[in-house]
């Protein structure tokens, strides 16, 4: 498969090179990442991690990704997120990737934070939880200020059955005020999870 279809950088271009997979070594070590990846987070999560800034090439590409179709991107944010293992609580039981409504999802196909999830989750040995869903199509929180995002927010979710958990991982794309993980938080500890994490490619505003 080398040989047919060589593998690339997805920022760069140049050819991969022996471990290398979607970001080569000199794109991985130029990327922006966060001095301080885990923030002080009292009260609802456990532990919040972004693992770069939002800013360029990340933020180009995460729109690539989500508004172009650019799925060539899925993988190599997944190695980032995989890259924070060692920052991951280790009583994690399960990992939720954040919901889309089902409408922008049939209009996107498919979930980006879900295609980050799946290799976490794997690399963790844990399942996904697939017992919470979107049930409001939001409009999107960019250009809202905190108290705007949390009111577009309430109500966002739901879990459809009973999944007994203990400690959950919240997988973003990006994250702001964290009021998307947030309302997911609020749910998850309301149904009896213990404890609540997340863990997102970028952070933006910091």
């Amino acid at each position: 498969m080398e040989f047919l279809a060589p593998r690339s950088c997805v920022f760069c271009g140049e050819p991969s090179e022996g471990g290398e997979q979607s970001i080569c070594m000199g794109c991985f070590a130029d990327l922006p990442w966060n001095d301080v990846p885990v923030s002080p987070t009292p009260g609802i999560f456990e532990a919040s991690i972004a693992m770069l800034h939002y800013s360029f090439p990340v933020d180009v590409a995460i729109k690539a990704l989500k508004f172009r179709r650019k799925l060539f991107y899925a993988p190599a944010f997944a190695e980032i997120l995989c890259a924070a293992k060692p920052l991951i609580p280790t009583d994690i039981d399960a990992v939720l990737p954040v919901p889309l409504h089902w409408r922008r999802k049939a209009m996107r196909g498919f979930n980006q934070a879900t295609e980050f999830a799946r290799p976490i989750a794997k690399s963790l040995g844990i399942p996904l939880v697939r017992n919470v869903r979107r049930k409001r199509a939001t409009p999107f929180q960019s250009g809202l200020d905190a108290a705007e995002r949390a009111r577009n927010l309430r109500s966002a979710f739901t879990i459809t059955r009973p999944d007994p958990r203990t400690h959950v991982l919240i997988i973003d794309d990006v994250v702001t005020t964290e009021a998307t993980a947030r309302a997911l938080a609020k749910l998850l500890l309301s149904s009896g999870v213990t404890k609540v994490s997340v863990l997102a490619v970028a952070r933006a505003g910091c």
